[in-house]
């Protein structure tokens, strides 16, 4: 499970490096595409074959499903973290998340996002407040 948010840098190749602590987790490889609210979504393959199945399942005859899952899809790759934690970002998903020299790495449960810090700010500040106010989603929850 990914867990907790860190503060990292973008190499002059594009490379990130990864909290160590997701490392393990990222092993066999994983998968970066185009996340939400302008991140990018890491993935291990375990994860992305039930994020494929998923896909798969949907209703092709949505235009707006289809559309998702073709820029979900196109812009994925596959990689490796090479031996000092670091995972190649392409200039194209860079450019989609506003990455440039510093980045957030959040860790979400199932996958990792990474965001351009002051998108993430603004993002957090905004979700927080709701997350304080919210009740609704804990109904029915125990501790």
């Amino acid at each position: 499970m990914f867990l907790g948010e860190h503060q990292h840098t973008v190499d002059p190749k594009g490379r990130i490096v990864l909290p160590s602590r997701f490392r393990a987790e990222l092993a066999k490889g994983c998968f970066i595409t185009k996340g939400l609210d302008r991140c990018l979504f890491i993935f291990t393959p375990e994860q992305w074959e039930i994020e494929a199945q998923e896909f798969r399942a949907l209703d092709r005859r949505d235009r707006q499903l289809r559309n998702y899952s073709r820029v979900f899809f196109a812009g994925a790759i596959d990689q490796k973290l090479d031996k000092q934690g670091r995972v190649q970002i392409p200039a194209g998903l860079r450019e989609y998340a506003g990455l440039d020299k510093e980045v957030i790495v959040v860790g979400v449960a199932e996958r990792i996002e990474i965001w351009n810090p002051s998108t993430w700010q603004e993002l957090a500040a905004s979700a927080e407040d709701e997350y304080a106010d919210t009740d609704e989603a804990t109904e029915g929850r125990s501790n």
